[in-house]
């Protein structure tokens, strides 16, 4: 989806954002951006936390808890080898 508005530079360089983007990307009070700048571009991406990921998020993998455990004794034996 494409969308573009404008904003307002606030106090202390606070910037607003219109309904529509928060309601576009779903987005709550006190959730991340990750923000860089490019050229004369400023880019702010949303950084999911990663809870509300694998609750919410699409789900691609498939694993259970014995296939974890397995792992994660795999990767305890491997890690005690190398120290």
């Amino acid at each position: 989806m494409s969308l573009e508005v404008s904003a307002k530079i606030g106090k202390k360089f606070a910037i607003y954002l219109p309904k529509s983007v928060v309601n576009s990307l779903k987005l709550n009070e006190g959730d991340r951006v990750k923000i860089s700048i490019e050229g004369g571009k400023m880019i702010v991406e949303v950084i999911r936390d990663p809870v509300d990921l694998a609750l919410q998020g699409k789900k691609f993998a498939r694993i259970s808890a014995e296939e974890v455990e397995k792992i994660s004794l795999e990767e305890q034996k491997r890690y005690e080898g190398s120290a």
